[in-house]
């Protein structure tokens, strides 16, 4: 049964891209394919850059702790660093794992570009939308 949830919803979701990149009813509104995949791309990229800087850190030392009390090590698997990176990336933190030391800095720089890159895309957009009313 959890099979079948997983794969309507993953269904679901592919239909609900397909229709928002092909859909035509908003035509004085600006979408660029090229413009939301380079996003797409970047943040990727941005993402698995800080995982292996997370990976490099864990083999010299601990890096992410559960609890700041505690002090209880997270295991530092790949999934797990992935992870981190994307809810640092993309959300200010569940709070279920805490950077130590110089994870602490590259956590801060990650979430910066988190929030400056989509900003970005949607600047280009508009600047990309107003010259085309302009040249209209």
């Amino acid at each position: 049964m959890a099979q079948f949830l997983i794969g309507a919803a993953i269904l679901f979701i592919l239909v609900n891209l397909y229709y928002f990149f092909t859909n035509k009813t908003y035509r004085k509104s600006y979408f660029s394919t090229a413009l939301f995949l380079k996003l797409f791309l970047v943040l990727t990229g941005v993402l698995f850059g800080f995982t292996l800087i997370y990976y490099a850190l864990s083999t010299q030392e601990v890096i992410l702790v559960k609890t700041l009390t505690g002090m209880e090590p997270v295991d530092h698997s790949f999934w797990n660093l992935l992870y981190f990176s994307g809810v640092t990336l993309f959300s200010v933190g569940y709070g279920d794992m805490l950077p130590l030391g110089a994870a602490r800095f590259f956590s801060l720089l990650e979430s910066i570009l988190g929030i400056l890159l989509p900003a970005a895309y949607f600047m280009k957009a508009l600047d990309q939308s107003n010259q085309g009313k302009k040249e209209e």
